[in-house]
């Protein structure tokens, strides 16, 4: 069955980096276009970025642009967002998310929170 597993969460101080990493199974990753969707506390789902399938073609949500960047390893069926210039307002549950055939998966998601 299809999964996805987020990792690489944390607290981090303003201005701080951090990676996070979607591991996924159970399809063929290659063929499909992953994406981070956040949620911040009481706030709904948002999406922030995905990656088509060959790696080319990103996009990012406007707040994020220039300090986030998404990549994929196809042989290691992983998906990575490498986020830069952390703020606060970046502090949410992330999720990895995947469309295949008409439905949606996700991953149980990883809690990145930026404070002092």
């Amino acid at each position: 069955q299809v999964q996805l597993v987020e990792s690489g969460g944390g607290l981090v101080q303003p201005g701080g980096s951090l990676r996070l990493s979607c591991a996924a199974s159970g399809f063929t990753f290659s063929s499909y276009a992953l994406s981070w969707v956040r949620q911040a506390p009481g706030k709904g789902l948002e999406w922030v970025s995905t990656i088509h399938s060959g790696g080319g073609i990103t996009s990012y949500k406007d707040s994020v642009k220039g300090r986030f960047t998404i990549s994929r390893d196809n042989a290691e069926n992983t998906v990575y967002m490498q986020m830069n210039s952390l703020k606060p307002e970046d502090t949410a549950v992330y999720y990895c998310n995947a469309q295949i055939l008409n439905r949606e998966y996700w991953g149980q998601g990883t809690q990145v929170t930026v404070s002092s």
